[in-house]
């Protein structure tokens, strides 16, 4: 999407750090334009470009762009923007990683959110959204980007939301902060109610395998004895802990964490969090209901809150589209906050 091609009747946004699209395909559910987005690894560039080919995508490390050339680009003076909306690479800042405080500060990535804040002082959009997992609150960096934002005039509280609350059919607890400038109300967020649930999402597929699907039908390969392992996990919501002693790993004997591996999911719950490591039994509750295999990649995007049409490249490989999955923005979620959004720039006090 060039500058000429923008809709001067409608909201525009920025997508940072934009991963395989689904953050711009929530702002664009809730009726915002995507202006432009920016994404450094190239499967994910190339599966955003099958899916959002209208966008004018930046195919670069975004602290090699200058954002007053961008905005010359896009025909655009500062404080026109509508949104900025983002989730800085937040790997370094998860739950495991934060355990061990010096590989956590030594993430690279971590710095990232001042990129973020980069384009907030040279686009001064009307409104901000800013995605994470919700570590980054406790982190310092947050302090700082938080108090920065507050000094350029922006309100709005950080908050720990469930996605679940909003449509998504899994459990997935994210830090949200969304702000506005000058006099735009603050947006008024409530969640749907809508509880779905892995049946909801995923009940009616056809068979794995034989659905002409390419992302549902990429076979499994496991070896005998994990098999066994995975056969004996009572259906609809059994766990490890439900296996006969035969079945225990030795990793799993000497250790009460990760709980969850080689679980089932439950038809009648909401799903686990979807990771990268969605297709791997071994990373998480991860394996189907009732079939014994894992949950396929598009049964992973359909957890996610991604449509069903939604166009992965099965020449990345299992292990890269799971990843991008798994690091992916559910749309519902963000969807649900950008109209929120679109209601408070709408209008002035």
């Amino acid at each position: 999407m060039s500058s000429s091609t923008i809709k001067s009747d409608e909201p525009t946004a920025i997508d940072l750090f934009s991963g395989c699209g689904g953050l711009s395909l929530g702002l664009k559910h809730a009726g915002f334009q995507i202006a432009s987005a920016i994404e450094i690894a190239p499967k994910a560039q190339e599966t955003y470009r099958l899916n959002h080919p209208d966008v004018r995508l930046i195919c670069t490390d975004i602290r090699k762009i200058r954002v007053r050339t961008l905005m010359r680009e896009l025909g655009m003076k500062s404080g026109q923007l509508d949104l900025l909306a983002g989730c800085p690479p937040c790997q370094g800042f998860s739950r495991i990683r934060t355990r061990n405080k010096s590989s956590s500060d030594a993430d690279a990535r971590n710095d990232l959110i001042f990129e973020f804040l980069r384009f907030v002082r040279g686009f001064r959009p009307k409104a901000v959204m800013l995605e994470n997992v919700p570590a980054l609150m406790d982190d310092y960096r947050f302090g700082i980007f938080w108090a920065e934002m507050r000094r350029l005039g922006y309100r709005g509280q950080p908050e720990i939301q469930d996605a679940v609350k909003f449509g998504v059919p899994q459990r997935r607890r994210r830090l949200i902060y969304l702000a506005v400038r000058g006099k735009y109300p603050l947006p008024e967020m409530n969640s749907n109610g809508e509880l779905k649930t892995v049946e909801d999402a995923i009940g009616t597929l056809d068979p794995a395998g034989t659905s002409g699907d390419p992302i549902h039908d990429i076979p499994e390969k496991r070896n005998p004895k994990t098999l066994a392992l995975i056969r004996a996990v009572p259906h609809d919501g059994g766990s490890r802990s439900d296996l006969p002693e035969e079945f225990w790993l030795a990793c799993h004997e000497k250790t009460d964490g990760f709980r969850d591996v080689y679980g089932r999911m439950s038809w009648r719950l909401p799903a686990p969090t979807i990771t990268g490591g969605c297709h791997n039994p071994s990373k998480g509750r991860f394996l189907h209901p009732v079939h014994d295999r894992a949950i396929t990649l598009r049964e992973a995007a359909l957890l996610q809150g991604f449509p069903p049409f939604y166009k992965f490249n099965v020449q990345h490989g299992k292990e890269a589209i799971a990843l991008m999955i798994g690091n992916a923005l559910p749309p519902p979620f963000i969807s649900a906050h950008a109209a929120a959004l679109i209601r408070s720039i709408s209008q002035k006090k």
